[in-house]
């Protein structure tokens, strides 16, 4: 049992203001209790607030170079303990410990402090033009909220820019998946974090995130969350007028051209919606295929399913672990019976759990073939291992109907020569849009259209969102 009762506040472990609500973490994959946490209210927000603010001033004012070697320390800290963010994130919300936790998430959370590191090295934190000086400098006290399904990941890919630019952080990660963000915590004080410049509490996002959004000593709100907790964020922010940062839902389309290689494009685009139970905001959770072709589509995802090992997160070879939570398991469960209900053929996989798995929260791998976009399979973000099939029969049909979603967070396109596919691409009103299964880029811009957010994280675009802009006029040099 793992038992965290304390928060990381000015740079030393407190207990809880008034003692804190005691909160069972689940391991989801055996529905049994792994250990506890404590949960904060608003005193435990003032204080954390308050150390941040008290910090912000001399953070603030130290020099690039300072900031960029603290983020050495904590890249080589992080090293020392990446098999214990892997176990962390494997039994919090239960990632496969050696296809998933030890090969993406906790590599992930490092990869942003590198990338940071080296944009922050040459970002221009100081730009002369004419006789004015145009200054970057921090934004202030930044509120932290962060999801469940990419834990430490979501956590580093905010914290390394705010940390570089001079801000000062009050951290609420997931109470649902609070291991990996306690060992973060114990790294950033390893590597020498200054008192204050860093806070973290534990809370649930009905008392502590609402607490953050509007405290008036909070200058900027940055969620990753779902879209009515974007929303949440947002009202909750107004009357200070914060700046918000929103990192939201997606219903992401797979286009898959005429003239791409079906089955390698079709087993590419399954695999990457299946990574991680389905459970990532930018999933390929739409496939469209040619009307002609989704037969053949239909049996190749079949076939890619039924080689997925859905199982023991710990057996080296679980490619596919359980839901994160119990909330979540319900939610996919009643989205695939209503996907049943209002008439989508289910190509493989289905309600309740895969064969010989009774408990846990585990969903069967599951593959929708819809007539049309209009069904709820097609609408609403599942975020689990479910893929709907949808076919078309022109491109122009496909661009529209990749574009008819509240959201606009990602997209893909598969096809015989990246011209055609990057064609395609510029015409998708998304975030960020990947051809033929390019992988991941931290040094890219990651946010959403419409329903999927406000602002862009990662890299360059992530620093910018942690800056103010400075004009300092008559400043040239005598």
């Amino acid at each position: 049992m793992l038992n965290y009762d304390q928060f990381y506040i000015n740079g030393q472990w407190v207990d809880p203001a008034d003692g804190g609500e005691l909160f069972d973490v689940i391991n989801p994959a055996t529905e049994e209790i792994s250990g506890t946490v404590r949960l904060g209210n608003e005193s435990d927000v003032d204080r954390a607030v308050a150390a941040a603010q008290s910090a912000f001033a001399g953070y603030s004012q130290t020099s690039l170079q300072m900031r960029l070697d603290l983020l050495g320390s904590i890249i080589n800290e992080y090293e020392k303990r990446l098999d214990d963010f892997a176990e962390a994130v494997s039994l919090e919300m239960g990632a496969p410990l050696e296809k998933l936790a030890k090969g993406m998430h906790a590599p992930g959370g490092l990869g942003h402090f590198r990338t940071t590191q080296q944009m922050a090295a040459v970002y221009p934190f100081e730009e002369q033009k004419g006789s004015t000086l145009l200054v970057k400098e921090a934004r202030g006290v930044c509120a932290l909220i962060t999801p469940w399904n990419w834990p430490i990941n979501q956590i580093a890919c905010k914290l390394a820019p705010a940390l570089v630019t001079g801000c000062t952080v009050v951290l609420k990660p997931s109470e649902l998946a609070p291991y990996s963000a306690m060992i973060l915590a114990e790294v950033l004080h390893a590597a020498g974090v200054p008192a204050g410049v860093f806070n973290m509490i534990m809370g649930d996002g009905a008392t502590v995130g609402p607490g953050l959004s509007s405290h008036p000593g909070v200058d900027m709100v940055s969620l990753t969350g779902s879209t009515r907790s974007g929303v949440s964020v947002a009202r909750n922010a107004a009357d200070s007028i914060k700046v918000v940062s929103l990192e939201l839902g997606g219903k992401s389309a797979n286009i898959i051209l005429d003239d791409a290689p079906l089955s390698e494009a079709v087993t590419t685009g399954v695999r990457l919606m299946m990574n991680n139970c389905g459970q990532s905001c930018n999933a390929p959770s739409r496939m469209l295929v040619p009307a002609a072709k989704m037969e053949e589509a239909e049996q190749i995802a079949a076939g890619v399913v039924e080689g997925l090992v859905v199982g023991d997160p710990r057996s080296p070879e679980t490619m596919v672990g359980p839901l994160a939570n119990r909330r979540q398991f319900e939610r996919v469960q009643t989205l695939i019976e209503k996907g049943i209900s209002q008439g989508a053929k289910v190509v493989i996989g289905g309600p309740g759990r895969p064969e010989g798995l009774t408990r846990g929260y585990f969903a069967k791998p599951t593959v929708f073939s819809s007539p049309n976009n209009s069904l709820c399979i097609a609408r609403e973000e599942i975020f689990g291992p479910v893929l709907t099939m949808i076919p078309y029969s022109s491109e122009e049909e496909a661009v529209s109907i990749a574009n008819d979603t509240d959201y606009g967070l990602s997209g893909y396109v598969y096809g015989a020569t990246i011209d055609r596919a990057r064609a395609v691409a510029r015409r998708l009103r998304t975030g960020q849009v990947h051809l033929n299964g390019a992988p991941i880029d931290r040094s890219a811009p990651f946010g959403g259209y419409k329903q999927s957010g406000l602002g862009r994280e990662w890299g360059t675009a992530g620093i910018d969102e942690f800056v103010e802009s400075k004009a300092i006029l008559g400043s040239q040099s005598s």
